[in-house]
């Protein structure tokens, strides 16, 4: 199901990637015990940071590992701001539907990167490799985009269906019919694999609380050596 190309793991020795695959689960458009989760997370978001200053959370478990990733791209860390803006400016994590509030409830506290996928839009084996930059996807929003050199990237036979810099496919989206999905976790070097394996755990329990008839397929936190 996933494979690792020579070239990852020469340009990212010590970082890693974690794939869940689940099956016979439902996209509902909510419940109202993850419902009552969200706003629990987000209590206690709130009661660890808003008494600091925001150098505080630019400190916090994998922050300063993202941060440096996408120093030379650039670009800063969107989870990053996403737990700012529920920290300090009374945002709510968002209603979409189940199964993507499931990847961004682990996300934002665990302030891991995940793209989700329906899995039976992938194709397989599915490949974390460096963009050469010259790669094409369309992303979640309808937009071409062309990937930046060295990024980390997740690709199917078909084609990219995510980086770290632009996010995930539309291709590959999750919807409403999604019936066996995909969560993928880019961890760059200095984010230790229990933290991922964690991280994917949190995610497949947020799941079975919406799907209790849901089967994990694969979980595993996939690397190369540490430098």
């Amino acid at each position: 199901m996933f494979t690792i190309t020579e070239a990852w793991k020469s340009t990212y020795s010590g970082a890693h990637a974690g794939i869940l695959a689940m099956r016979a689960v439902q996209n509902l458009p909510s419940h109202p015990e993850l419902e009552s989760r969200k706003r629990g997370l987000e209590e206690q978001l709130r009661a660890r940071f808003a008494a600091q200053e925001r150098r505080a959370i630019e400190a916090w478990g994998p922050i300063p590992a993202y941060a440096a990733y996408y120093k030379p791209f650039k670009k800063t860390y969107h989870v990053q701001a996403q737990l700012e803006s529920i920290v300090f400016k009374g945002k709510t994590i968002p209603s979409v539907a189940c199964l993507v509030e499931a990847m961004f409830m682990a996300e934002i506290e665990n302030l891991l990167l995940t793209a989700g996928h329906d899995l039976d839009r992938v194709g397989l084996p599915i490949t974390l490799d460096v963009a050469r930059g010259d790669e094409i996807y369309t992303l979640l929003r309808g937009v071409e985009q062309t990937t930046k050199p060295g990024d980390m990237l997740m690709a199917d036979p078909a084609g990219v269906i995510s980086t770290i810099i632009y996010g995930p496919d539309q291709r590959t989206q999750i919807t409403a019919a999604t019936e066996n999905v995909l969560f993928a976790v880019y961890a760059p070097a200095g984010i230790e694999p229990q933290a991922v394996q964690a991280h994917l755990e949190d995610i497949r329990d947020y799941v079975l609380i919406v799907s209790p008839g849901a089967r994990v397929e694969m979980i595993q936190v996939f690397g190369g050596q540490k430098p």
